[in-house]
């Protein structure tokens, strides 16, 4: 490990980017240390933040941690991977029309437009070209957006997952706020970092709580993840899923989430869903990813444990966050699916910037 972190410092040396990503690799991989849970809060609250639910939930260790954070970046100064994930034009005409109402558009990695009862919703949008503090360093886009920001309907709601980068994007989030000037709905702790930025359209919610809006119902879920954006404030926000719920359709949004008990228990009490939109990248190798991310196996239970009618696979093909192939995730989910009876009308693999009707 030694040899290869010289290697790396001496192929990256004079380069301002290197501590921005490697900042950026502590944030998917690091976590901080868990601490008992309040006495008068929810068992998910602990003294300076939160914590997930399971109390046999855990990460790898330390030098795990660090040896995925090193070898992914000496991977990424010597090999950047691309891929272009298939694609649709998409100019946004018949989105801003309205005529496609219920619909569901798939911009890239966890970006979402839903339309619903006249109302237009994004998830975790980012249009940024990174998934990084900066616009020159971390993670690259590896194919544009399905949707120019310019070409969006009018933004009534944005519902942000969690901290992390790649799901809530500062540079997204501000120009939202200026040119839709949408209500930002988020995990608690959440709300005071909108509130550092500039923007104050915000409403933050624990799990379970719930916020209606001109007839929809937005609910905050259990999720198994972390949240971190710098070395110092590792699980001072919450993570959450979210369930989206009108008078004729229910979604289910999963963020960033491992698999965990809570699916089923979400199922029993909000289901039966419509859709669920279901992260299924970023899950190799195991002992970094498993507890925090489902496999694309793992995402097809999800969605029998939740109780939904159509599944829909998100969070792949966008960003190189993980070790898994980037063209993979997709025939994983699609093969689980066959093998457990569910058709391809019920298994949904979008291309970028397709719009279907749900």
């Amino acid at each position: 490990m030694r040899e290869l972190c010289w290697k790396i410092a001496n192929r990256l040396r004079g380069s301002r980017s290197v501590a921005l990503q490697v900042l950026f690799l502590l944030t998917v991989a690091c976590g901080s240390v868990e601490t008992e849970p309040l006495t008068d809060r929810p068992s998910h609250h602990v003294e300076g933040g939160f914590r997930n639910a399971d109390p046999d939930f855990h990460r790898p260790s330390s030098w795990t941690r660090w040896s995925f954070v090193v070898r992914r970046l000496w991977m990424s100064s010597v090999a950047p991977r691309a891929f272009d994930a298939p694609r649709i034009a998409n100019d946004g005409t018949a989105l801003r029309s309205g005529l496609l109402n219920p619909s569901i558009t798939w911009i890239g990695h966890s970006t979402l437009l839903v339309q619903l009862d006249g109302l237009n919703f994004l998830t975790d949008p980012t249009w940024s070209e990174r998934a990084s503090p900066v616009s020159w360093a971390g993670p690259r886009r590896l194919s544009p957006p399905g949707l120019a920001f310019e070409n969006l309907p009018p933004i009534d709601v944005v519902v942000i997952s969690h901290d992390h980068y790649d799901h809530l994007d500062l540079a997204t989030v501000k120009r939202l706020a200026e040119k839709h000037n949408p209500l930002f709905l988020v995990p608690l702790g959440v709300k005071a970092w909108f509130a550092d930025n500039g923007m104050s359209r915000v409403e933050e919610l624990d799990w379970w709580q719930e916020r209606d809006y001109r007839g929809v119902k937005f609910v905050c879920l259990p999720a198994q993840h972390f949240s971190q954006r710098t070395l110092w404030d590792g699980n001072t926000r919450l993570w959450a899923a979210w369930a989206v719920m009108s008078e004729n359709r229910r979604l289910y949004f999963s963020g960033d989430t491992g698999y965990f008990a809570d699916f089923k228990d979400i199922g029993k009490q909000m289901g039966p869903f419509d859709m669920a939109a279901i992260a299924i990248g970023a899950y190799l190798p195991p002992v970094i990813m498993k507890a925090v991310h489902v496999t694309p196996e793992e995402a097809v239970q999800a969605f029998v444990d939740l109780n939904a009618r159509r599944l829909l696979g998100i969070h792949w093909g966008t960003f190189d966050l993980a070790e898994e192939p980037l063209a993979e995730p997709p025939g994983r989910m699609l093969a689980e699916a066959h093998r457990q009876g569910i058709g391809s009308e019920r298994a949904w693999i979008f291309k970028v910037g397709e719009t279907r009707r749900w």
